[in-house]
């Protein structure tokens, strides 16, 4: 549009133009009508919600924790819900309710856990239990000592084969993923295995 044609509209327009822009007649009543509106807006405006309490959004706040769940780490071992210590450098197998001391490096005739590439390789026998449980969890945890190490592709192909799905980690924080994961999901469908955070390979818990 043209400077000229520009021109033309606006004066056009003129009766109205001051209106839009802002500066109405002093005797047009609509005008006192719109400062009430948006008085009333101003005043009328929602309060701010309240915070929100997060202890509120804890679904599982009133739900009891399993007797299997770990209370505590310790170095040569794991102290449980139920009051049960499993010590003395023993892992700890924790399966449907029931928690098992677990020597996963006696079918290996040696303290080694950790293969040559430095990955976590446990005997087909060290979950023998697993083969006479039915319906066998849907989740293995397993907690592979104070510091995360890969799982060996043999490990790994022999829980898949009992039809269950892994995670690794080290093993406080599979302890505390079993915990949430049993409280939410129930003891049969997921299952940990976990070796002592005092665990050192070759040697076993000093």
């Amino acid at each position: 549009m043209s400077p000229s044609s520009a021109l033309s509209v606006g004066t056009m327009l003129s009766p109205f133009a001051s209106y839009k822009l802002g500066y109405p007649p002093c005797n047009d009543h609509r005008a006192m009508h719109t400062t009430q509106s948006a008085w009333r807006r101003r005043n009328d405006a929602p309060q701010e919600p309240p915070p929100t309490d997060l202890n509120e959004l804890n679904l599982l706040g009133n739900t009891s924790a399993p007797s299997t769940s770990v209370d505590v780490c310790m170095y040569d071992g794991f102290g449980l819900n139920s009051g049960i210590t499993i010590s003395g450098g023993s892992g700890a197998l924790l399966v449907g309710g029931e928690a098992f001391s677990w020597r996963p490096w006696q079918g290996t005739g040696s303290m080694q856990l950790v293969n040559t590439k430095g990955q976590f390789d446990i005997p087909a026998e060290a979950f023998g239990l697993f083969d006479l449980l039915w319906p066998r969890p849907d989740l293995l945890i397993m907690g592979v000592g104070k510091t995360n190490r890969p799982l060996s592709p043999d490990t790994r192909r022999r829980i898949t084969e009992l039809g269950m799905r892994v995670e690794v980690l080290d093993t406080r924080n599979a302890a505390a993923q079993f915990n949430l994961l049993a409280t939410e999901r129930g003891v049969t469908d997921v299952a940990a295995a976990l070796i002592p955070i005092g665990w050192k390979d070759g040697v076993g818990v000093a």
